[in-house]
């Protein structure tokens, strides 16, 4: 038998069992919502029947509702039920279950997996299955009806759900007003909801940069002063927040709302240090061209390295650290080493990069300073190295901070094209030439010294 109460016109549920949140529920129906079921997936819309069929509540719900709304295409299809997660497993063959802090099932369907999730309670039973460690939501699995589930969801937005039965939108939290007006809205009190999980921070800025929404001021207040709590998250889980918020294809305007919230502060306390004290301007330039062509890469879908992508992020850092180092005395080749090791030792405090991406991020950073080489032997290794590729983007992405670069960039965009033997003869001729003129050396130094990474204090 469903575990669901019949959906009742008016009511009230409880968050956390100290806020009490009323309720109305209101049903929009197929003749005046936009979602159609040619734009849903296939697998999802049989996952849903055969709930209903079952004699389950079934909706589709959060963030695919959502969109659709908008009239986006989600990537993802989630679906809500009465349901246990025993119960899916039993409907569905190619189902497992995941989770400890939330049970869920997954229906798959090749590479496609649809998330059915039970209607969750707000308060206690007693049952142990629902566990809070200093105001953090940890464990949430006592289920509940959809009354109760809508209120525990985290935005207006995403409390949502398209009924299969009759195809209507019902909106328990006033979610279906707050899309129509690009409006990003917790439901609950805004500081209790960020204490239960302080992540809700990155989301708002990340669903409000996604959906071009602006987040109300109730919502955004308790932010910068919250800000802080981030340290408490897993860092495993920021990196995974990270990814979403960059990777997405909207980082630019994701990365200025970390910077407008107080959050960037949290999350890359070193690179946002380096920005600040940055006068010209430079790294910050540097930085939102290089957020901009992976939104591009992403929207031509195309693959972008998530070790790019932190190389980017911590340039500033790196920059800032090598600067220090080197006047304390230290010969470049040791700082940038040693800036590169201490950048990314601090991050990991914060966020759990994997060796697999921080070891051709120090590479990336590391290769910027054989850029101003033309001898022989080190332009054949550089070239041949296997990080070469993304650090000439690396230096092709700092020409936006200074115009210093531009002799480096057509030199190695030159050397890619030419053959061995060709490359080799140019590179003769001009060392020929140089040691004609009589000041090689003071020459090399000096174009070393311009185009290292030291210069993005540019």
């Amino acid at each position: 038998m469903p575990l669901g109460n019949p959906v009742n016109p008016t009511g009230s549920a409880t968050i956390n069992s100290t806020v009490t949140t009323p309720f109305t529920l209101h049903v929009i129906p197929r003749d005046q919502h936009t979602i159609s079921r040619k734009d849903i997936s296939p697998n999802a819309l049989r996952v849903l029947y055969r709930l209903r069929e079952s004699g389950f509540g079934a909706y589709l719900v959060g963030g695919a509702v959502r969109d659709l709304l908008v009239g986006g295409r989600p990537k993802d299809f989630d679906v809500a039920t009465d349901a246990t997660p025993e119960q899916v497993k039993q409907l569905f063959r190619n189902c497992r279950l995941i989770g400890r802090r939330f049970r869920l099932a997954h229906v798959v369907f090749g590479r496609e997996i649809i998330e059915v999730a039970t209607f969750r309670a707000n308060s206690d039973d007693g049952s142990g299955d629902r566990e809070v460690e200093n105001g953090m939501l940890v464990r949430d699995n006592v289920y509940g009806s959809i009354e109760d589930d809508a209120v525990r969801r985290d935005f207006t937005c995403n409390a949502l759900y398209y009924a299969i039965e009759d195809f209507s939108v019902r909106d328990y939290t006033g979610g279906f007003e707050d899309v129509l007006a690009r409006r990003m809205k917790l439901i609950g009190d805004p500081e209790q909801r960020y204490r239960e999980d302080p992540v809700r921070m990155l989301r708002a800025v990340r669903l409000a940069a996604k959906l071009r929404f602006e987040i109300e001021p109730a919502t955004a207040e308790p932010i910068p002063r919250l800000a802080g709590l981030l340290n408490e998250a897993a860092p495993a889980r920021l990196f995974e927040e990270v990814l979403k918020l960059f990777l997405s294809g909207h980082g630019v305007a994701s990365f200025e709302g970390l910077e407008r919230y107080g959050l960037l502060a949290v999350l890359f306390p070193e690179s946002a240090a380096a920005l600040k004290s940055n006068r010209s301007g430079a790294l910050r330039r540097v930085l939102i061209e290089g957020l901009r062509n992976t939104d591009e890469r992403v929207a031509n879908e195309e693959p972008v390295s998530p070790a790019f992508l932190f190389a980017l992020l911590l340039w500033p850092a790196f920059c800032r650290n090598l600067i220090a180092l080197q006047r304390q005395g230290l010969a470049p080749e040791e700082a940038q080493r040693r800036a590169a090791d201490r950048v990314t030792l601090h991050q990991l405090t914060t966020i759990a990069l994997p060796r697999r991406f921080s070891l051709p991020m120090q590479e990336i950073w590391l290769l910027q300073s054989r850029f101003g080489s033309r001898q022989r032997k080190r332009v054949f290794r550089t070239l041949a190295h296997p990080r070469f590729r993304a650090a000439f983007d690396f230096l092709a992405l700092r020409q936006a901070g200074s115009d210093e670069h531009q002799e480096d960039i057509a030199f190695w965009r030159e050397a890619q094209q030419q053959k061995g033997p060709e490359l080799e003869s140019a590179l003769e001729a001009a060392q020929a030439e140089t040691a004609e003129e009589g000041d090689a050396p003071r020459r090399r130094r000096r174009r070393r010294r311009r185009s290292g990474p030291a210069a993005a204090g540019e």
